[in-house]
């Protein structure tokens, strides 16, 4: 190899090196925390705590005729809505464009299908289509539920260590949620959000309770329902809130880590099928595949 090329070829690496270095540092820089925050801080309106959360929506006249056009009733589009608002999806028009996917997804993906493959030799695919069609929005609802309902469990001890630490520096229970919610914001923001809702329930002339309530009914988590069943009773018996809001902040602490050291444990069984179906053959091609070269040769 002669001089030239291996200088070319250290001039294109260094030059790729250089271009994906800058590419990062400038990605990172404008989605670092310090960034995000000092954006909200400047986009903050001074006095107002609770932009962008509402409790009604604005009607839009066109959702209206295509929810009129949806053959569902008023109860099944309630529970939709309601299936949404545990993935984080709060809008009539995200409503709408769901159950309209449920309906002609189906019959695209069918349709695709017998275009490509005909009638006679693609019913089956196209019927299987059909299915999967159904079911994507479905699956991939409870996908973002989920991994929604991960994001609140992950973030319920870190806001509930900031509410122990409001409360004993002499700041109320809702006033708590408020400044816990403005510092979740960037690290959490699905339980920030949930917490702003909240909050303006609670301006809005819900009880707190109710909104606890409400609280735990939108996200279904485990640790919300129990930490709103502990308020309550805090509630009822004047016991001491911070106090009751250590025990399950430590708790809840307590399981996540456990949950890590969960997730951690099943890594080897999980690396398993990557290494059989993809490390192993090209170990086996590298080592076996010379030897088998030379016994053909020396044979045939």
């Amino acid at each position: 190899m002669s001089t030239e090329l291996v200088l070319s070829l250290i001039g294109v690496f260094a030059c790729i090196a250089i271009a994906t270095g800058a590419l990062a540092s400038f990605v990172l820089a404008r989605t670092s925390p310090e960034q995000q925050r000092l954006k909200a801080v400047t986009a903050t309106v001074p006095g107002l705590v609770l932009e962008q959360t509402s409790l009604t929506e604005k009607p839009n006249p066109f959702l209206q005729k295509l929810t009129r056009a949806l053959p569902q009733s008023p109860k099944d589009m309630s529970r939709l809505r309601r299936r949404l608002a545990r993935a984080g999806i709060y809008s009539l028009g995200a409503a709408v464009v769901y159950a309209f996917a449920e309906l002609l997804l189906p019959v695209l993906a069918g349709a695709l299908v017998l275009l490509g493959l005909g009638l006679h030799d693609g019913w089956i695919l196209a019927l299987l289509a059909a299915i999967f069609g159904y079911l994507a929005p479905g699956l991939w609802l409870q996908r973002r539920t989920n991994h929604r309902k991960k994001a609140i469990e992950h973030g319920l001890p870190d806001a509930l260590d900031l509410l122990i630490v409001c409360m004993e520096a002499g700041s109320s229970l809702d006033q708590g949620i408020v400044k816990a919610s403005e510092e979740l914001d960037i690290t959490h923001p699905e339980l920030a959000y949930e917490m702003r809702l909240v909050t303006t329930e609670i301006r809005a002339g819900k009880s707190r309770l109710d909104a606890f309530k409400n609280f735990a009914n939108r996200t279904g988590v485990d640790d919300v329902k129990s930490l709103v069943s502990m308020l309550i009773q805090t509630d009822r018996f004047g016991t001491s809130v911070a106090q009751a809001l250590r025990t399950h902040a430590s708790t809840a602490r307590t399981k996540r880590r456990q949950l890590a050291e969960e997730a951690a444990g099943k890594i080897g069984v999980k690396l398993v099928f990557p290494l059989v179906l993809c490390l192993f053959p090209a170990v086996y091609v590298v080592c076996i595949g010379p030897v088998l070269v030379k016994i053909y040769r020396a044979f045939f």
